[in-house]
């Protein structure tokens, strides 16, 4: 048992002695490098080693958090002091329950050909180079990348043991382009689960240069098209813009914190609020969306959740009827459901909460081809530049970067300038009648929630979808 693993045990067993009702302590390892280059020259970099062990206490019904990164037994003392009194000081009005208890012994890890750990600085600078050799030509650029490791070993007074690794290769794009018609920004994730072989397997270099070369397109091409905003129209959008709709207006609402209220002071609140699961209509038949941390190499991947709870596929959306809200231990028992093994937390210093992990479309029953052929005049929205949602998750705008018309049945040639995409939740997902059959995850994304502020690596996507009879918010 290694230090870390030692004072963990500590942590648990003076929380027992002195009479909590549950406690956990996470050991969390963290090693990074870090490069940064701005128009092809490096401008920083560097390593980041981080270790801390976060502890969680409850007592009288209610938590209390702690955390430290100075690994000894007299500070890991007072830090299950300082757990025990701020629960005992929280005079919950409704005690937090966890359910049934939860006793795990289990190891994983994301499996890597290449240790990240193992990459010099020159293997390093030198893929940051060939990067930015298909950057050149924008008005501006950088490229940030950060391999890191992720170890974690969590124990808990019910019995839970569960240890687990996670390299992860985080790369960043944010461009600019000037050209005939205007200028275009765009940032881009493009992140990576497992050892240095990602970074080919993945094709990193030859993305970023298309990448490049879409954004510099639609600076010099795109157009207003006045006739999309003369009455309804149909739209059809790629993964990357199905994705951030599944994330936004079906993942963030489907927390079981948010639902409850527990977020609203810090992320927003969930118009699923006012529905009754299993029964509310918030979509059509065709739309089904899920969330699914067992998908190998993504951001979203894990096999047991920062509560020990055994990882699996959450039908958030079911044929239009919201089936599934994500949960912890203790929303779980709130809605009278269980945990889904929800639980997930950036680092030591943060508590687990709700979050989600590879959120999607399903895929349906159409080709590329067949959802296209017979709208008579349509946007094909491929990728956006910006978002925005309200509290609730119900009012959403999305603005398109590379976005082309369609005129009868067939996409043209045709840029359209920054189309708008500005609905609500609801009218939005009753508005798609069609969703191709192939699907793609190809939006990285690093998801941000809680108070102090949690980013956590997901991934987004699913299949293209078609939808009906909608009027652009703005175009150009």
């Amino acid at each position: 048992m290694n230090v870390g693993e030692d004072i963990v045990d500590h942590c648990i067993r003076l929380a027992q002695d002195q009479g909590a009702e549950y406690a956990d302590a996470r050991y969390v390892r963290l090693n990074s490098k870090g490069i940064v280059y701005r128009n092809g020259e490096p401008i920083s970099g560097g390593t980041e080693p981080s270790a801390g062990i976060g502890i969680r206490i409850l007592v009288n019904g209610s938590f209390g958090f702690a955390a430290f990164n100075l690994l000894d037994r007299e500070t890991a003392s007072n830090a299950v002091e300082s757990a025990i009194k701020i629960a005992k000081n929280a005079k919950r009005k409704e005690p937090i329950e966890l359910g049934e208890p939860v006793s795990i012994k289990a190891q994983w890890s994301v499996p890597a050909k290449q240790s990240i750990e193992d990459v010099d600085l020159d293997t390093l600078m030198g893929t940051m180079r060939e990067i930015n050799k298909g950057l050149t030509g924008l008005a501006s650029y950088s490229v940030i990348m950060s391999p890191s490791v992720l170890r974690q070993y969590l124990l808990t007074s019910e019995g839970t043991e569960i240890t687990s690794e996670k390299p992860y290769i985080t790369i960043m794009l944010v461009l600019a382009a000037k050209g005939d018609h205007g200028t275009e920004q765009r940032y881009i994730d493009m992140t990576q689960v497992g050892g240095w072989e990602r970074v080919k397997e993945a094709k990193l270099i030859e993305l970023a240069e298309l990448e490049a070369k879409r954004i510099q397109n639609v600076a010099d091409k795109a157009v207003e098209v006045k006739e999309l905003m003369d009455g309804p129209i149909d739209m059809v959008v790629g993964s990357e813009v199905a994705g951030i709709i599944a994330h936004e207006n079906v993942g963030h609402p489907s927390e079981g914190d948010r639902i409850m209220g527990r977020e609203g002071a810090q992320a927003g609140e969930s118009f699923w609020r006012d529905l009754k699961i299993g029964e509310s209509r918030v979509g059509s038949n065709v739309v089904s969306v899920s969330d699914d941390p067992t998908i190998p190499f993504t951001g979203g991947f894990y096999e047991y959740d920062d509560e020990g709870v055994k990882s699996r596929k959450r039908e958030l959306i079911k044929n239009g009827v919201i089936n599934e809200p994500l949960l912890n231990r203790e929303f779980g028992v709130r809605f009278g459901l269980g945990s889904n093994g929800a639980a997930r937390a950036t680092n030591y210093n943060r508590e687990p909460i709700i979050r989600m992990a590879n959120t999607y479309f399903e895929p349906g029953d159409y080709s590329f081809e067949e959802l296209i052929e017979d709208v008579k005049l349509g946007v094909y929205m491929t990728t956006f530049t910006e978002w925005n949602i309200d509290d609730r998750r119900y009012q959403s705008k999305y603005t398109g970067c590379e976005a082309f018309l369609i005129k009868d049945g067939e996409v043209t040639e045709t840029y359209v300038k920054r189309p708008v995409l500005e609905t609500t939740s609801v009218g939005l997902l009753t508005s798609i009648d069609a969703v191709s059959k192939e699907l793609r995850l190809p939006f990285p994304a690093t998801c941000g929630k809680g108070d102090p502020m949690q980013g956590i690596p997901v991934y987004a996507g699913g299949g293209e979808l078609r939808i009906r009879n909608i009027r652009l918010g703005g175009v150009g």
